[in-house]
């Protein structure tokens, strides 16, 4: 009888001990870019370098009713684009969230202000965004489908769009638009998903951004 009692006791602390530890990891995954989540892969080929100087996003978010809109550009701080054979095969680029910009590239003003902080991107806590290339493919002689891992505010979901994709005289020129439901990357504010009786308070969901990338070799 104390045998079993003393398994039991035992059994008991090797559970909340394992229970126990879990939190905190999870909590700190939450907080910061996994490589895991966002690594391109075993991709070979040869290396272009991102200009950061000649590229460029640009991001558009809407109210959900009537023509209200907002544009602007955010830049790349730095990243690589990987050519196997004159075609995409993989790469990674990062964000830099401060530097969100309008479209009359103002950064020191409310909509700015406000995009920076916890409503929408949370720049403090997480100042990178990034997207890692895991497959290109051709849909014809120019375009590509592109599937990756974006990672906004330390949260990573795949992602497929087109860009046209050129390489020539060891310059890559890429053009991509992708467009995202905000709320899964927990961008929130003013949702209809999560908020009631907003009425024409509502944005939109969607963000759309127009990737203009130059990199070389």
């Amino acid at each position: 009888m104390n045998n079993k009692l003393s398994i039991t006791c035992l059994i008991l602390i090797i559970t909340s001990l394992f229970f126990g530890c879990r939190g905190p990891v999870k909590e700190e995954n939450k907080n910061n870019v996994s490589a895991s989540l966002v690594s391109p892969g075993d991709v070979t080929g040869d290396k272009y370098t991102i200009d950061t100087k000649g590229s460029v996003v640009t991001w558009k978010g809407a109210m959900q009713i009537g023509p209200n809109f907002h544009t602007g550009y955010v830049y790349i701080s730095k990243g690589e684009l990987m050519i196997e054979n004159g075609e995409l095969v993989g790469g990674t680029a990062e964000v830099d969230m401060n530097t969100i910009e309008d479209e009359t590239h103002g950064r020191n003003n409310g909509l700015i202000k406000h995009l920076k902080d916890p409503d929408f991107f949370d720049v403090k806590r997480f100042p990178i965004s990034m997207i890692a290339i895991i497959r290109a493919e051709s849909t014809n002689a120019a375009y590509k489908k592109i599937t990756g891992n974006l990672t906004i505010k330390g949260v990573t979901h795949p992602v497929t769009f087109p860009a046209k994709v050129e390489v020539k005289n060891g310059v890559v020129q890429a053009n991509g638009r992708l467009v995202i439901d905000r709320t899964k990357w927990d961008v929130r504010y003013k949702s209809g998903k999560f908020y009631d009786l907003l009425a024409d308070q509502t944005m939109s969901d969607s963000i759309e951004f127009n990737m203009k990338i130059v990199a070389k070799k």
